[in-house]
């Protein structure tokens, strides 16, 4: 029976693979736009950054010069922990691209499509962008489900007299795109919207690769002639298996180092009992300056008359409760997804400007949320996230020099749980994490793998390397001989049955 598992298992990934080398290998004969950029060129574009680049931002950076000069299109996936600087290497991308005129062309530059998954993510990624470029004046758009912005506006910021930027109509800002007027459009999933025509997308970068399906990714890159290249990125740290498996069409690339300065979390698991000591030195940061976040499941109180309702401390009423009997003396301020964008916006400006010095908010906060004051973070029923989501919501406190504190409370007495809790505190990164949540729980739980239509028998297969990398090579060596499976009809047949459903998620 155990050899009969194995078996099916390797079938499974098996075919999973065999797709992901044709996507990779068909990707190879396509044609896209050859960037050349001296290491030079890009260094004096980073040098002006706020920070020295780490060695693995610049690793990273290097191999992407080498690949954007191939030919092909690019597809590289770049896992980087909470704080590691993904935001920086895309920038680099983005200069590379943007400073290349199109073939043939003696104006306008080619076109880079930045895709998030939450408009609070995008408007941050939009932010930073402009602090990037902004000594260019390079014209960078904003689309999300809300409204458009563009940057720079024709007004200049009072305090700088620099430019800052405008809201504009989706119209104008989608003809401009189409016009190749703006080079940089940042947006969420409005980006891959039929209206949206770009007049020379050179590049793709996709925030959070995980929250998108393979389909959404697909749509995006292949409704243009010439291929566009591909940089996605994720902060939560995916396994090895997992990655080789679910993204084997995509070069890997790792950003295993933070910034200098940056001190790591000081991580405490607290039982009910130790509450008030908790309170007392989340009071010490308040008192000196700082900042906080208190996470909570749920945004309502559960229906007391539901037996099955979940019991779990809610937004609303634990924002009330910290206000009425543990901190009256400081401001509170709440944040959840039942909010209407312009209400999310107005709280996380207040929080930014320190006018809000407890946020009492959902997971809503996972991506995105980036305040350097706030050194703070408790995280209500922790129990009830992944490891992975755990350690990116800690992620909210690794943003300035200053020591942060992350308390993890839970209402579990149970060893397995406590155990799992305790690996926050203990493991050196999230890459040690990810590895310890997919023997703990099983890849299904890990980027909601479920949703790909991969069995229970393929998904315990993930957390076997040899048999991952076995099933690796032999794709790879049938699809050297046979790309289009001619000489394997019937496993063709299966090919296509089973990416169809993986497609589907």
């Amino acid at each position: 029976a155990e050899v009969a598992r194995k078996r099916f298992s390797f079938e499974e990934i098996f075919l999973i693979q065999l797709d992901r080398m044709r996507e990779r290998k068909l990707s190879e004969t396509e044609p896209s736009f050859k960037i050349i950029k001296s290491k030079k060129c890009i260094a004096e574009f980073t040098n002006t950054f706020p920070f020295p680049l780490t060695n693995a931002q610049q690793r990273v950076i290097d191999s992407i010069i080498v690949d954007l000069n191939k030919g092909h299109p690019m597809s590289r996936l770049l896992e980087g922990d909470v704080g590691s600087g993904k935001t920086a290497v895309a920038a680099a991308l983005s200069y590379a691209i943007v400073s290349t005129p199109p073939p043939n062309r003696k104006f306008g530059t080619l076109q880079v499509a930045y895709m998030a998954p939450t408009e609070i993510l995008a408007e941050q990624h939009f932010e930073s962008f402009i602090e990037c470029f902004g000594r260019f004046n390079l014209p960078i758009g904003l689309i999300t489900g809300s409204g458009a912005k563009k940057f720079p506006s024709k007004i200049f910021s009072t305090s700088s007299r620099q430019a800052t930027w405008t809201k504009i109509s989706k119209p104008q800002l989608l003809k401009w795109v189409a016009n190749g007027e703006i080079p940089i459009l940042i947006g969420t999933h409005a980006l891959i919207e039929k209206k949206v025509v770009f007049k020379n997308l050179a590049c793709i970068i996709i925030d959070e690769q995980h929250r998108f399906g393979v389909n959404q990714r697909q749509k995006l890159r292949k409704k243009h002639d010439v291929v566009p290249h591909l940089l996605s990125m994720t902060a939560t740290p995916i396994p090895r298996t997992l990655a080789l498996t679910l993204f084997g069409d995509l070069d890997l690339s790792l950003l295993d180092e933070l910034p200098p300065g940056r001190k790591p979390v000081i991580t405490e698991v607290v039982l009910p009992n130790g509450r008030e000591a908790v309170y007392e030195k989340v009071r010490k940061e308040l008192r000196a300056g700082r900042q906080a976040y208190v996470l909570c499941p749920r945004i309502d109180e559960p229906d007391p008359d539901k037996e099955l309702a979940i019991q779990a401390k809610s937004v609303k009423e634990e924002a009330k409760r910290l206000k009425e009997k543990i901190f009256p003396e400081f401001n509170i301020g709440v944040l959840h997804g039942k909010m209407l964008p312009k209400e999310k916006e107005e709280i996380m400006k207040k929080f930014k400007d320190g006018k809000i010095e407890i946020l009492v908010a959902t997971s809503v906060i996972e991506v995105g949320v980036n305040v350097p004051n706030a050194t703070v973070i408790i995280i209500e029923g922790a129990e009830r996230f992944g490891l992975a989501q755990l350690h990116q919501l800690r992620g909210r406190v690794i943003r300035s020099s200053h020591q942060s504190y992350c308390f993890v409370f839970t209402e579990s007495n149970s060893k397995k749980t406590l155990e799992r809790l305790k690996a926050l505190s203990t493991a050196k990164n999230g890459f040690e994490l990810a590895e310890f949540d997919l023997q703990q729980r099983g890849a299904g739980d890990l980027l909601g793998v479920k949703q790909w239509g991969v069995s229970d028998l393929a998904m315990e297969a993930l957390k076997n390397m040899p048999l991952v990398e076995a099933a690796r090579l032999e794709a790879q060596l049938l699809i050297e001989k046979d790309f289009e499976l001619k000489k394997h009809p019937e496993l063709a047949q299966r090919v296509l049955q089973k990416t169809q459903r993986l497609h589907l998620e």
